[in-house]
């Protein structure tokens, strides 16, 4: 049994390093954008990205959309949050947002809590990624 659970987990960790080093090779498109609410706030719309927002965009399955990463700077009188979406491309930015693809997607849930977002997105190709440690 034990050199059963063994092989398992070499099998996991060569598929999970295979994974990691296609993705690492694979130029991809990062959507990024900007919001900001008050410190009262802050926690509601983290709440709605969470239960809300994001399962919406997931529900999408659009097949070149990977992963967003959402962060947080608390300020003096606002609070910051930032997103990054991974797509594989363009084309499937679009799929996600449309022919106006650098538009933002703000669904009016959120808009009742932000004070102020950015009425586009910026798109960069991501041309190196440099891992020196796996977390």
């Amino acid at each position: 049994m034990k050199s059963i659970i063994n092989l398992l987990l070499i099998s996991s960790a060569n598929r999970v390093f295979l994974a990691l080093h296609q993705s690492f090779n694979t130029m991809s498109v990062k959507r990024i954008w900007h919001g900001w609410t008050t410190p009262k706030n802050a926690e509601i719309y983290q709440e709605l990205l969470h239960r809300k927002i994001f399962p919406g965009i997931e529900a999408k399955e659009i097949q070149g959309y990977h992963c967003v990463e959402v962060f947080r700077r608390d300020l003096e009188d606002e609070v910051e949050f930032v997103t990054i979406m991974t797509f594989d491309s363009l084309q499937d930015v679009i799929e996600f947002q449309g022919e106006d693809y650098e538009k933002c997607y703000v669904p009016d849930t959120a808009q009742k809590v932000l004070k102020r977002w950015d009425k586009v997105a910026t798109h960069f190709e991501a041309i190196e990624k440099r891992v020196h440690r796996l977390l």
